[in-house]
């Protein structure tokens, strides 16, 4: 089936961009959470539940830093990129949400906060899925299409976001182009996402050095180019704006970029636009 698909324009590779926006939705006591954020670039880990003010502060970094350095990269090369946005960091952040609606970029719920669903019931997960609908629709005039969980879905995770109107879904790894699933007999299409090429890996131990990352980011891109040759591929590239958006990482992305554009037949596009494309030209059958 892949080998016919081909992308807009002749294109042979479709490369996503997606930019996470979870600050200002993490876990914090604060927010009544029963302990602070774990995800922390020191990989400090609080079992108590008190406040880590200095994590706090780093994600405080990527809106009031980091961001305005990703959305100026964005626009300066004219990239459109999929936020993977909890809804609640928007909320917290509105002007952020209005620059990303002004650049032309897609908005996939992210959750309603950055918190884990593994733990969740079916209804409180449904609960938390439409609160994610309808905080990204007030705060940017439209709902969003995609969904991302923070890594741990749950088996009823999927069915639920096809009776709320999703059409596709990102919490999948497995493959290097989208594929339908189905879920009691309606279709939903699955985006795969990708964690090995991801900015985390700079925050994550043994973590990478900018160089490491680009550099493993590029030899991604250069392979699956080759691949395109013969049959289309896509690659995902996901950063955050605490991360990325400090300013010893954010030229690597932009490194990254140019190394892209000097490539022809690459389709830069939002993971909706990916969808919207699969979806018309293998429209779903059997599943």
């Amino acid at each position: 089936m892949a080998g016919n698909a081909g992308w807009p324009n002749g294109a042979r590779l479709a490369m996503s961009f997606v930019v996470n926006v979870e600050e200002g939705s993490e876990m914090n006591p604060a927010d009544g959470d029963r302990g602070p954020e774990a995800v922390d670039e020191l990989g400090v880990v609080l079992k108590k539940p008190m406040r880590n003010f200095g994590n706090e502060s780093n994600y405080r970094y990527g809106i009031k830093a980091g961001a305005p350095r990703v959305m100026a990269l964005l626009s300066r090369y004219g990239v459109a990129a999929t936020f993977t946005a909890a809804a609640l960091s928007l909320e917290r952040a509105p002007e952020l949400a209005r620059q990303i609606v002004a650049g032309g970029h897609e908005v996939c719920a992210h959750g309603w906060r950055w918190v884990h669903q593994f733990h969740m019931s079916e209804e409180e997960e449904r609960v938390f899925i439409r609160k994610a609908v309808r905080s990204i629709e007030r705060t940017t005039g439209r709902r969003p299409h995609g969904w991302l969980s923070r890594y741990l879905l749950t088996p009823h995770t999927r069915r639920l976001l096809v009776e709320e109107g999703f059409t596709y879904h990102m919490d999948d790894y497995s493959d290097d182009l989208p594929f339908w699933d189905s879920v009691d007999g309606t279709p939903i299409l699955i985006v795969p996402y990708a964690l090995d090429s991801n900015d985390m890996k700079m925050w994550t131990a043994p973590a990478l050095t900018p160089a490491d990352w680009l550099r493993y980011a590029v030899d991604s891109f250069d392979w699956l180019y080759a691949e395109a040759a013969q049959a289309p591929r896509m690659m995902s590239l996901g950063v955050h704006l605490r991360i990325i958006g400090r300013p010893g990482r954010i030229g690597y992305l932009e490194r990254f970029i140019q190394h892209v554009r000097r490539h022809a037949r690459v389709w830069i596009a939002t993971r909706e636009a990916i969808a919207e494309h699969w979806a018309g030209v293998h429209p779903p059958t059997g599943v």
